[in-house]
């Protein structure tokens, strides 16, 4: 790939408005992929690339709300070690893989998500009775999103907060502040993995840390602004208009 000022500069605005939207409600790898691999990297540099500036953005997202005191770091420990291991697989295997199915199986995926919350318009206004045990989330839930943030990634945030809000009860605000420190340790143990195997193109990732970093910290805001009012027709807008693009691209 050419890498050109204006290229730089159009990636660097791409970034901040996922930083945004990632903090807010997850499916910032949406936006981020398409336009890396347009750029002209392979699927896995643009997946590994992704990873780089999506990591930046959940650090600061993590840090600024700890900052904000919203944080309850108790949990967090065991939570982030099923993540570690399940994104340690998914980063292994993805690399020995072809992922062109996942052209696919992805934009299915978001459109359920879309479709959940908007036929369940109360979803995480106030916490609700539990399906499973918080332990039972944490042993075999969060690993496996873990598991797929390390093999493609786009939505982790989304599905760590749904799941949250769907099988715990949780109130979906809550669930994304969690979502946040969570979705930092998947992208961190897949972008030293993916960095080992030579895949990250760190120019454009650096350039794209700064714009990430940005609108990480104008999302952890966007938060607190507006709340699950304005989170769930974000989840919506995006898993809908990320798959439909997604789709359209494959007919």
């Amino acid at each position: 790939m050419e890498v050109t000022v204006e290229l730089l500069g159009i990636l660097f605005l791409v970034a901040m408005l996922a930083g945004w939207v990632d903090t807010l409600a997850g499916g910032g790898g949406l936006i981020v992929l398409p336009v890396l691999m347009v750029s002209g990297m392979t699927p896995v540099q643009a997946l590994a690339t992704n990873k780089c500036q999506g990591f930046i953005g959940t650090l600061t997202a993590s840090v600024t709300l700890l900052a904000k005191g919203k944080l309850k770091l108790s949990i967090l420990p065991p939570l982030m070690f099923y993540t570690c291991i399940g994104a340690l697989l998914g980063t292994w295997l993805i690399q020995q893989l072809s992922t062109d199915w996942l052209q696919w199986f992805v934009p299915v995926l978001l459109l359920s998500i879309a479709a959940y919350f908007f036929f369940v318009p109360s979803i995480g206004e106030t916490e609700t009775k539990a399906k499973i045990k918080d332990s039972s989330w944490a042993r075999f839930v969060v690993p496996v999103v873990g598991f797929y943030d390390g093999f493609f990634g786009p939505g982790t945030g989304s599905f760590f907060a749904a799941s949250r809000v769907a099988l715990l009860g949780k109130e979906l605000i809550e669930s994304t502040v969690i979502a946040k420190p969570l979705n930092f340790v998947s992208n961190i143990t897949s972008l030293l993995l993916f960095a080992a195997g030579g895949q990250v193109v760190w120019l454009v990732g650096i350039v794209m840390m700064v714009g990430q970093a940005l609108g990480a910290v104008l999302g952890a805001h966007s938060i607190y602004w507006g709340g699950a009012r304005l989170i769930r027709p974000i989840v919506i807008i995006m898993c809908v208009a990320m798959s439909v693009r997604q789709l359209w691209m494959l007919l």
